[in-house]
C-alpha cells in the first residue's frame, strides 16, 4: 500500500524566503520538503512517495527556471497540484500547466494557505 500523498515541496533559491515558506505551511499543518534548484526538487520528487503540491518559484538557478519544472512535474506526476509563486510580472495562465494556481510576490499567506488547503482537499 503507498503512502498518502500530503506534503507539500518547496522550491526557492532565496533561503529566508524558503524557510518562511516552510515556516509558514509547518503552522498550517503541512509537511514539507525543501529544495533551492529544479535539480534538488527533481532528485526530491524521485525519491518521495508522499509529496501533494509544488509551490515553486519561477526564477532560479539550475538546469530549468520554475515555470519549466511545473510543466515537468504536471507531465511526469499529473497528481501534484502545483503553486506557482513569483516577482516576475507577466505570467500568464496560458504560461502554467492546467489547474496550476499563480500567486504574484509579496504574496499574502491566507491566500497560500487557503489554496493549499483547496489542492489538498483538507477544508481546514
Amino acid at each position: 500500500m503507498s503512502q498518502p500523498r500530503n506534503a507539500v515541496l518547496v522550491v526557492e533559491d532565496e533561503i529566508l524566503i524558503r524557510m518562511e515558506a516552510v515556516d509558514m505551511m509547518h503552522d498550517a499543518g503541512f509537511r514539507t520538503y525543501e529544495a533551492k534548484s529544479a535539480d534538488a526538487a527533481l532528485a526530491t520528487l524521485n525519491g518521495t512517495s508522499d509529496i501533494a503540491i509544488l509551490f515553486t518559484d519561477v526564477e532560479m538557478p539550475g538546469s530549468m527556471n520554475g515555470l519549466k519544472l511545473a510543466a515537468h512535474v504536471s507531465a511526469t506526476w499529473p497528481d501534484i497540484r502545483i503553486i506557482v509563486a513569483s516577482g516576475i510580472l507577466g505570467v500568464r495562465d496560458a504560461d502554467l500547466p492546467p489547474g496550476a494556481r499563480f500567486f504574484p510576490k509579496p504574496y499574502h499567506t491566507d491566500q497560500i494557505i487557503d489554496a493549499l488547503h483547496q489542492m489538498s482537499g483538507d477544508p481546514a
